[in-house]
């Protein structure tokens, strides 16, 4: 699961994309996350900020993993808890 130094992020762009991962480093508006994931759709009451807070739901659909992504235009860094993460591990 996730070590002590890993900070699980929900990230989003200007570019309307919504990504999950493990943040490794943050400049400006440009971000790396490793073991990244992409929301390509939520089923949510909360908004996307759901997706951080518990996680995606039956209704979403969530793309493969990729080992290391970089992305750019970035507005916003979410914290995701801990059962949140493990949803998106599992999705």
């Amino acid at each position: 699961m996730q070590s002590q130094t890993e900070r699980a992020v929900l990230v989003t762009t200007a570019h309307r994309g919504v990504f999950f991962g493990f943040l490794e480093k943050h400049e400006e508006k440009k971000v790396t996350l490793t073991r990244c994931r992409c929301a390509i759709k939520w089923n949510t009451d909360g908004g996307f900020l759901e997706l951080a807070k518990d996680g995606p739901n039956d209704g979403s659909r969530i793309g493969s993993e990729a080992e290391r992504v970089e992305l750019f235009d970035v507005t916003s860094v979410a914290d995701v808890s801990s059962s949140a993460v493990a949803k998106w591990l599992k999705a």
